[in-house]
């Protein structure tokens, strides 16, 4: 991988990270083509190493002032315009990943997604620094700014960087309950059909003890299937956006609540929140677009 460092001084709105050309194979792919839940482990971990770039550190190491772990918790993610049906064995996708901070608290990354250069799909990651109280779970996560960044430059990033824009429609959801677009708004938000897992810790779990974003997307992806019945039609992800409020600590449960969900004969839409079952408190909405 190439990776472009940090030059002496302040840094730039947007720091070009790195691109990368990856052959595919069976980790990579899924019945549909690319797996998307594979591409967002990808994406989050080139997202947390960016990080430590753009604070010059060889290793993404951050720590509070009594030395508590800090993390990179997932805000915000969306995918646009994807292609995922067009990939398949033996396919090289090339990756391009951007970053920028957008406060003193916040960071977007951008991923464009090529192969053989026909565009695939774009990604956009925003992550916020959190820390878990002394002795607490996943219940305590509290947001925490740190210093290790350069300073904050003006304007914040390149005109047109879309990480401000998708922190911006994600907080305008939790303050209105407002939808991305027109198209995943739900007519008072009735509930059609509700379905509850119990996240596996050794499948569903990062290293740092936290239900990984990925794994609220898997969540999505079962209950749709679980709804449709058998056999289902093959889709795929075209779009998505996915809002995250909260996390769980292990041996809890999430209840999938399906919100929306419109079909035609081609494609469709659909709007899941998923909650902690054992307190309803919200943990993420998910907007999604799929294609037959």
């Amino acid at each position: 991988m190439n990776m472009a460092l940090p030059s002496e001084g302040p840094a730039p709105a947007e720091v070009f990270l790195a691109e990368e050309t990856l052959l595919l194979g069976m980790p990579q792919l899924c019945l549909a083509g690319l797996s998307e839940v594979w591409l967002l482990k990808e994406l989050g971990h080139r997202h947390w190493m960016g990080l430590a770039q753009l604070a010059g550190r060889a290793v993404p190491d951050f720590r509070a002032t009594d030395g508590a772990p800090v993390y990179a918790a997932f805000r915000a993610l969306s995918v646009e315009r994807a292609d995922f049906a067009a990939l398949g064995e033996n396919d090289r996708l090339t990756i391009r990943t951007t970053i920028c901070r957008l406060t003193h608290t916040q960071c977007a990354s951008r991923h464009e997604l090529t192969c053989e250069g026909q565009p695939v799909g774009t990604v956009n990651l925003v992550s916020t620094f959190v820390r878990r109280a002394p002795g607490g779970g996943n219940h305590t996560v509290a947001r925490v700014a740190l210093e290790a960044f350069p300073k904050l430059m003006t304007p914040l990033m390149a005109p047109g960087f879309a990480g401000e824009s998708l922190a911006a429609r994600a907080a305008t959801f939790r303050s209105s309950g407002a939808a991305p677009e027109a198209q995943f708004a739900s007519a008072g938000l009735v509930e059609s059909g509700c379905v509850t897992f119990d996240p596996c810790p050794a499948q569903d779990f990062n290293g740092a003890g936290f239900l990984y974003f990925s794994s609220f997307v898997a969540l999505v992806d079962r209950a749709e299937w679980h709804f449709d019945g058998r056999p289902a039609p093959l889709a795929t992800t075209r779009r998505r956006e996915v809002y995250f409020h909260g996390n769980i600590d292990p041996g809890e449960r999430v209840a999938v609540r399906r919100l929306k969900d419109e079909q035609g004969a081609r494609e469709r839409i659909h709007h899941y929140r998923l909650e902690r079952a054992g307190d309803g408190l919200p943990l993420a909405d998910a907007f999604t677009q799929r294609v037959f």
